[in-house]
């Protein structure tokens, strides 16, 4: 419910934004008007990766479609830099060739935009703590709230001064501050693409509590890696101690601890005794 509530709203506003903005001759609105055309955009991609994602597993897709999760956070980052991309060159023309800017105008339609674009973000906000491709749609849409702030501020300066060359200025700080705020996520989703270790999981910590499993006597072969922006997966050999409990026993308190502790519900354990020897996952 929440993406179709926030395609409809952004898809409104575009249309206002766009009607205005080429009759006020506002960069900033025409500017914050293809960010929204960009989160529609990434909207529908996160919505199309969630429902990917709820797939049963196929012959082909054996984990299901849960990594689209991953590509549609990584799409999102991608596409934002872009649009701000060409936000940026847009304004730096500006400013050696400044346009006529209606300010009341400019100040008007960018309400509208912090009241859109702030109660889609707040849709998402929650989500976004656990699930990167829910933080893409929250940055998203909290982006485009702070430039429809930004808009609002320089269509009262504007007003206040006369200094149209303001439009293009007020844009190129913003487009700043989305450029960081968006680095972090295509950071994330890039980390989680090329199979890093998820940023919630301390592998140090992870590889600490194996060891410390009571009748663990060493391990290798350990890897964690996101299945989805929400589920994380894990393989390790453990080598029990000679004479230990039996390997049923071992292999439930090591599922345990990884459930309770770190959330990893997907794990494939190889129990070993300290008279096997293994070289890159063959018998020696």
């Amino acid at each position: 419910m929440a993406f179709i509530i926030g395609v409809t709203l952004n898809l409104v506003y575009i249309v206002a934004e766009v009607v205005w903005g080429l009759w006020a001759h506002s960069l900033s609105l025409l500017s914050d008007a293809g960010h929204n055309l960009s989160d529609v955009l990434g909207l529908g991609g996160a919505w199309l990766a969630q429902h990917l994602a709820q797939r049963t597993p196929s012959r082909r897709f054996t984990y299901g479609l849960k990594r689209s999760t991953i590509l549609s956070a990584l799409g999102n980052a991608v596409l934002l830099l872009v649009v701000t991309g060409g936000i940026v060159w847009e304004a730096i023309l500006r400013l050696f060739h400044p346009a006529p800017v209606i300010g009341w105008t400019v100040m008007a339609v960018a309400l509208g935009g912090i009241i859109v674009n702030g109660i889609t973000a707040l849709l998402f906000m929650k989500g976004s703590k656990d699930d990167l491709n829910m933080r893409g749609a929250f940055v998203h849409m909290a982006a485009d709230a702070g430039m429809s702030f930004a808009v609002v501020i320089a269509g009262a300066l504007i007003m206040a001064t006369q200094w149209t060359i303001l439009d293009p200025i007020v844009s190129l700080v913003v487009s700043f501050l989305i450029i960081l705020s968006t680095w972090s996520l295509l950071r994330s989703s890039l980390d989680l693409a090329l199979d890093g270790v998820p940023s919630g999981i301390d592998l140090d910590a992870v590889e600490q509590a194996l060891r410390g499993i009571h009748n663990v006597e060493n391990l290798h072969h350990l890897h964690v890696w996101p299945m989805s922006t929400t589920e994380t997966a894990l393989t390790v050999h453990l080598v029990r101690k000679a004479g230990s409990v039996d390997e049923d026993v071992l292999l439930q308190q090591t599922l345990a601890l990884l459930h309770e502790r770190f959330h990893i519900d997907h794990a494939t354990i190889q129990i070993e005794t300290p008279r096997d020897t293994f070289v890159c996952g063959h018998a020696a």
